[in-house]
């Protein structure tokens, strides 16, 4: 992968977090099932409040019977770039959970899920692949073919899979590709003090 899109950061970091990012040139090359097991054995050693571990994938593999219905819930403008990704993943969260015979919800299942893909995110670069993570999806259409039970909630789709070059994205999308990585400004989300104060850690 060319150093372009290292992330150029102002303090050391370790090698995977400056290596990540959401391409959208994707190879159609297939991914190796030791990789996606690793991956999703990373994702299960995530965090969660109470140890609930809220988080469900429903992996698809291209062009299967999954994969297909994952990339029909698709918005058009993912469905132009996502053709070519081998892996497919919908991921869930279970929004509510039985405790003492009363049924509990867990205000925490889409931030656990979360760290839940940041884990997995984390070991698919590890392993040379690359995620990019998806909201633009129709989560009903997804519940209705999946048969998602009520008390669960579709949240994001995730491509993953071996980087391409950028020339087999259409010209807007290859423009997008090819520019700087950006981020904010530490003052403008690591504060002290009340919201919005400027942390002296920085000055």
């Amino acid at each position: 992968m060319s150093s372009e899109k290292f992330a150029k950061t102002i303090y050391p970091v370790n090698d995977l977090s400056k290596i990540r990012w959401s391409p959208r040139a994707f190879a159609e090359k297939p991914v190796e099932k030791e990789k996606i097991r690793s991956i999703l054995e990373a994702a299960r050693w995530s965090p969660s409040a109470g140890n609930l571990q809220p988080w469900r994938f429903i992996i698809g593999i291209r062009k299967d019977e999954t994969w297909q219905n994952i990339f029909e819930s698709l918005d058009e403008g993912n469905k132009v770039w996502v053709k070519p990704v081998p892996v497919l993943v919908l991921t869930v969260g279970e929004k509510a959970y039985l405790r003492k015979n009363r049924v509990v919800q867990n205000g925490y299942y889409g931030y656990d899920t979360g760290q839940s893909v940041a884990h997995l995110t984390f070991e698919a670069t590890n392993q040379g692949l690359f995620v990019h993570q998806m909201a633009g999806f129709d989560p009903q259409k997804a519940i209705n073919d999946f048969n998602i039970p009520e008390d669960h909630q579709p949240l994001t789709v995730i491509a993953l899979g071996y980087i391409a070059d950028p020339s087999s994205l259409p010209s807007d999308l290859k423009e997008r590709e090819l520019a700087e990585r950006k981020r904010k400004d530490f003052d403008e989300f690591v504060f002290s003090g009340t919201f919005g104060q400027k942390s002296n850690l920085f000055l």
